[in-house]
């Protein structure tokens, strides 16, 4: 929540240090880092502001948000043409693996970023997903081919939870709302992945499974050279083109406020500006007018970081009756919708198969699918400037900004696939499918923007991390219904064909409504409601002390 801030002039504010105290205590962190925070807060939106190197970051953190879906997506798009070729047991079991790896991966990179720095997970996890994507391509058995996608999950799971944390450390208030609008990319990548699969898959795979070798269906294949290669791409971008720099709230965590300035002077450069902020104020500011300590080398600092690992990055986010109730909700959300969405989204290409037999031809089927990949774009948009519009606006009709456009969404998504349900027609199919695709970006868009703001800045890769995680790990029972309810071959086991899909819809309805119990509202004029015994916490959002 360090993040959030009203704008304000000058740069330079005085703060007393019963406020900083309070403020800090009820964050979780010291009173120190609370006033060294607040002032790169303040030289960030009045000096540096939002420019080149921000506009460079957007594009690369929201390439590691398409990343992500490109993999889901990539998965579920094969799943039919696996099933024909290397006739596994239950193919479900692919979707499984990637999981497994997801969950690995959220909490490794998300963990790893408050211990030892953001940019090796920025940096790294591109490069995993990429290599081992390629691998896959070339699996000749099944289990080969699960093993190469759960290290491929591994690589690509930590890009939500680092991305979204980094993305944020670097803004100004006033261009928060791109948080929001970072979904978009997420739905570009399963628009991205749907196009490469549409005319690979379509014009390169057989079309009996009782006749099916290698040969004659390389397609899948194919996507899979496609999808790794680009995303091999994307981290050459991360790694070689930009010059990403460590976040200077974990720089100031760990006591190296001297490397936290040269951060900010050399983004300032980037963006054309000028920056004041030196290292004497930050020590001034926090009360502290010792030198900056000895910088540690690479091995020390990772010594140290595993040192003291414990739960020392998680209690902080349940440290006051109001974050401990917004933390866990928050995190029963992710897993909630991390259970919900694999369960339609994961396997979509073979409902698609199977709702309306009489017209699911391989074409027809990825050309439903790439049009319902076209209506989550709008989705991330409209939640973008919705959010935006509620952030700005002050009438009562403002409607609290991200929690209600989070629960509509997640309720009209909810809504949606009950109707998916009842389709008898490949008109009804793709209607539905469409419909939810959007709302369901749209939902998403709104999730990923609230999260990391409502954790403070030193534990919010944790933070992010545990909501990752649980998601993921909700996420591996999807495959495990899917193989429950229905057969091998996608039809009714026991007469419970739509099985899956009445559970996602029931799951999205249950978190709609949980979302409206979220007693954090990421909206600057909510926090003049909070209780007087809370407003310590908030302080540091209003810029300035209370009358």
């Amino acid at each position: 929540m360090n993040d959030i801030e009203k704008e304000s002039n000058p740069p330079e504010l005085a703060y007393s240090s019963e406020s900083l105290s309070v403020a800090a205590r009820e964050d979780g962190v010291s009173a120190a880092y609370e006033a060294k925070s607040r002032l790169i807060n303040e030289h960030l939106q009045n000096e540096i502001g939002f420019g080149r190197y921000q506009l460079q970051l957007f594009i690369l953190t929201g390439l590691g948000w398409a990343a992500d879906n490109i993999w889901l997506q990539g998965v579920a798009i094969i799943l039919p043409q696996v099933q024909s070729e290397l006739h596994p047991v239950r193919v479900e079991f692919t979707t499984l693996s990637l999981y497994v790896g997801l969950i690995l991966g959220a909490s490794t990179w998300g963990i790893l970023a408050d211990l030892i720095g953001r940019r090796l997970s920025f940096n790294i996890t591109l490069f995993i997903a990429g290599v081992f994507g390629v691998a896959a391509g070339g699996a000749n058995n099944f289990t080969t081919l699960a093993s190469l996608v759960a290290c491929v999950g591994f690589g690509v799971g930590g890009n939500l939870p680092v991305d979204g944390a980094i993305f944020l450390e670097f803004i100004p208030k006033s261009h928060q709302w791109l948080l929001t609008l970072l979904s978009a990319w997420w739905a570009l990548g399963q628009l991205f992945a749907s196009l490469i699969a549409w005319p690979l898959i379509g014009n390169f795979s057989c079309t009996s499974a009782n006749d099916c070798p290698k040969s004659s269906n390389m397609g899948w294949r194919y996507t899979f050279y496609v999808l790794g290669g680009v995303t091999l791409i994307m981290w050459i971008l991360r790694y070689v083109v930009f010059d990403l720099q460590e976040s200077p709230k974990y720089l100031i965590g760990r006591g190296q406020d001297e490397k936290a300035i040269k951060v900010l002077q050399h983004i300032a450069r980037v963006n054309g500006r000028t920056l004041s902020l030196t290292a004497e104020s930050l020590r001034k500011a926090s009360g502290t007018q010792d030198a900056a300590s000895t910088p540690l080398t690479t091995r020390q600092l990772i010594q140290q970081s595993f040192s003291s690992v414990s739960l020392s990055h998680v209690k902080p986010l349940f440290s006051t009756r109001r974050l401990a109730i917004n933390t866990t909700i928050t995190i029963a959300l992710w897993g909630l919708i991390g259970l919900a969405y694999p369960l339609f989204n994961g396997f979509i290409t073979l409902y698609l198969t199977t709702q309306v037999p009489s017209d699911s031809s391989i074409s027809t089927t990825y050309r439903n699918y790439s049009i319902i990949s076209v209506m989550g774009v709008p989705g991330s948009i409209i939640a973008c400037l919705v959010v935006d519009w509620s952030r700005k606006n002050r009438s009562a009709f403002a409607m609290g900004g991200r929690k209600v456009t989070m629960a509509v969404s997640t309720a009209l998504t909810g809504v949606f696939l009950f109707l998916f349900t009842t389709s008898k027609t490949n008109a009804a199919v793709l209607g539905y499918s469409c419909a939810s695709g959007l709302t369901q970006n749209a939902m998403y868009g709104v999730l990923y923007a609230y999260t990391p703001e409502v954790f403070p800045a030193p534990h919010r890769g944790t933070g992010d991390a545990l909501c990752s995680a649980f998601n993921r790990i909700t996420g591996i029972l999807a495959p495990v219904i899917k193989i429950v309810t229905t057969t091998a071959a996608g039809t009714a086991a026991n007469g419970s064909a739509n099985g899956p899909i009445f559970v996602s819809a029931s799951l999205f309805l249950v978190a709609a409504i949980l979302m409206l119990f979220l007693p954090i509202e990421v909206n600057i004029q909510s926090f003049k409601k909070l209780p007087s015994d809370e407003i310590g916490l908030f302080r540091l959002l209003e810029k300035q002390p209370y009358e």
